[in-house]
């Protein structure tokens, strides 16, 4: 009889080792807004400091060819549903989103959705399902109010709106003038202080919301407007940066500089806390950028030089150059990551399928790939020949243009010229080098291997602007 129970005492200890071995991981997403490339320490930044990024980055699988959207709104469509922008439609931001071109732009721009569906079941959605907390904290921009978090499977909203970006980094975070006569701000963030700082009060709510997920795991959407224009940022920061600066560096905004170390001191914070209440053994953290650096100018912070540079990379957000569209990514899942680099190309749409797997549920039919291998063995390879990109828009640094990424080969077609620009990203990562017409058979096919997937993805195309008055021609990248 004892030899009995003690079998079955042991067989019962198993089994609930193997149970808690198998409960599904926390799941915290820092998704940090227009974060060039190179920005960190760990991406080879000169001016910046990111040491506790940059030490998390030493744990963790960190992407070196991980791409987003060119803009903020569609990156963050497709990471909530894993598809792509073009498919849904959803390829600019929602103030954009109510353009349409002017009489000094040869073409009118694609029409854009800038609500997400309802009839899309979210990220957030499946978590709920399975029995997550689900939180937003920060920025949302996915639409109006009644598109807002709480309606795509968020059962706590701390900040988000329609608005992608605010007034002001300091509390209480709202006025009017910076975009024109309407009154922004950033709800639920009451009671604060003089001198608060958004960054920090956004960092404070994440950790609120872990400290109430009990014994529920929670997936925490930490999506910080940081370091998104307004560039603001605390003084004894700037003066520690403006210190630094010298001759020949690629970054050379200290407001900006000092933005992104507030922003390292709060990921640490966080990272910190995880620690502290034990769970970080059992969170899967994924640090990521919604698109390229921002390389306009700030004036509004007293600078008027470039606000960054995504160096070596060719130029910045809203272009389909490196510099627009390949983002910093890194990932840390204990017990099941193996710290090192990954150089496979990666793009945000993987993540939606990645993150179900993570938590037990079924993959589904989406533009994205799980990159569950490439957690487990860095230098594997993903059953995928290329990633496309659709930006039918203008922006200061671009033009309406396309684009595929093949392995090392990239096409950019541009709609209004069908100009078409070809690169080896394997020797030419800063995109100097135009092969297209010393190749034309490589830029022939890869133009007809990028019409296919635009034909296949439905994606809505610029047109003539009947309109357009020669001569004053601007966005030219």
């Amino acid at each position: 009889m004892k030899r009995l129970l003690l079998l079955a005492l042991c067989v019962l200890f198993l089994s609930q080792f193997s149970q808690a071995e198998r409960s599904p991981p926390n799941i915290l997403f820092i998704l940090v807004d227009d974060m060039g490339w190179s920005d960190l320490g760990c991406y080879g930044a000169d001016l910046h400091e990111t040491p506790r990024i940059d030490r998390f980055a030493a744990e963790s699988v960190r992407f070196t060819n991980a791409y987003a959207m060119s803009v903020c709104s569609p990156t963050r469509a497709t990471l909530m549903t894993g598809k792509h922008a073009a498919r849904l439609h959803f390829t600019i931001w929602a103030e954009g989103a109510e353009g349409g071109g002017t009489k000094y732009r040869k073409l009118r721009e694609a029409p854009s959705i800038w609500n997400l569906p309802h009839t899309e079941t979210t990220l957030a959605k499946h978590l709920r399902d399975a029995g997550y907390l689900t939180a937003l904290v920060g920025k949302w921009h996915l639409g109006d109010w009644q598109h807002y978090p709480e309606s795509h499977g968020f059962e706590i909203n701390i900040g988000g709106t329609n608005w992608g970006a605010p007034q002001t980094f300091w509390w209480p975070y709202s006025g009017s003038g910076r975009f024109g006569d309407e009154f922004r701000y950033v709800p639920h963030l009451e009671f604060g202080k003089p001198g608060e700082y958004l960054t920090d009060r956004l960092t404070d709510e994440a950790i609120k919301v872990m400290d109430r997920s009990e014994k529920q795991p929670f997936f925490i959407y930490l999506a910080h407007h940081s370091v998104h224009t307004p560039i603001e940022a605390k003084e004894a920061d700037v003066e520690h940066f403006d210190a630094k600066l010298r001759e020949g560096m690629n970054h050379r905004h200290s407001v900006y500089a000092a933005m992104n170390k507030n922003l390292d001191d709060n990921v640490g914070r966080v990272l910190d806390h995880l620690k502290e209440r034990r769970l970080d053994e059992n969170t899967l953290v994924i640090f990521a950028s919604d698109n390229g650096g921002y390389i306009g100018v700030d004036k509004a912070s007293g600078r008027d030089n470039p606000v960054t540079n995504n160096a070596p990379l060719r130029s910045g957000k809203g272009s389909l150059y490196e510099g627009g569209i390949r983002i910093p990514l890194i990932i840390r899942w204990p017990g099941v990551t193996k710290a090192g680099i990954c150089d496979e190309p990666v793009i945000t749409m993987d993540l939606f399928n990645t993150l179900l797997s993570a938590a037990g549920l079924s993959a589904h039919e989406t533009d994205g790939l799980d990159l569950g291998p490439l957690l487990k063995q860095p230098d594997s390879k993903l059953k995928r020949d290329a990633l496309f990109f659709h930006y039918p828009h203008y922006y200061h640094t671009t033009t309406p243009v396309s684009a595929v990424r093949s392995r090392e080969w990239k096409l950019l077609e541009f709609f209004e010229d069908d100009r078409l620009e070809l690169y080896n990203l394997a020797d030419d990562a800063g995109e100097k080098r135009d092969l297209a017409r010393a190749m034309p058979e490589k830029a022939k096919a890869l133009r007809e291997q990028l019409h296919t997937w635009r034909s296949s993805v439905d994606a809505a195309l610029p047109a003539p602007n009947p309109d357009f008055k020669p001569g004053k021609a601007k966005n030219k990248p």
